[in-house]
């Protein structure tokens, strides 16, 4: 009877972990969704979205910084080990370490991405906002 309720407190913290966020976004889009459909009652156009190559780069600093400080909080088990494996781990790297490779690599990519579309935007901030619906145009 014990395993049961240690099995139900896990999956609900599972459905906490998981579900909070994700109705959090859900939520958000719905209110984006009421407000657009509020917007296009009254005849007018949603904002275009701004490029969020900015947040690209935010992320990207973020996520590298924090793969470059777990690889370094991480590297020492490689000397910790036992010796007969610390044979297998050259310079103390081991399968420990893909825990900080990998959003350091995940974060150098979405850097990579910045440098890359930045000339796409500077094209996309010469074009024309969005145009006025032909009805107001008229000043009805």
């Amino acid at each position: 009877m014990n395993d049961a309720f240690e099995a139900i407190g896990i999956a609900l913290a599972v459905a906490m972990v998981l579900g909070i966020p994700f109705g959090f976004f859900a939520f958000m889009r719905y209110l984006r969704f009421k407000e657009t459909i509020a917007l296009a009652e009254r005849g007018l156009l949603r904002p275009a979205r701004a490029k969020r190559n900015r947040d690209t780069l935010r992320w990207g600093i973020v996520i590298t910084t924090m793969g470059t400080g777990l690889m370094c909080g991480l590297y020492p088990l490689g000397f910790s080990i036992d010796p007969g494996m610390a044979s297998q781990a050259p310079l103390g790297f081991g399968p420990w370490m893909l825990f900080g490779i990998l959003p350091f690599f995940f974060g150098l990519s979405l850097l990579i991405i910045y440098y890359v579309n930045k000339r796409e935007d500077l094209r996309y901030d010469a074009e024309e906002p969005d145009p006025i619906p032909p009805h107001k145009v008229n000043g009805e």
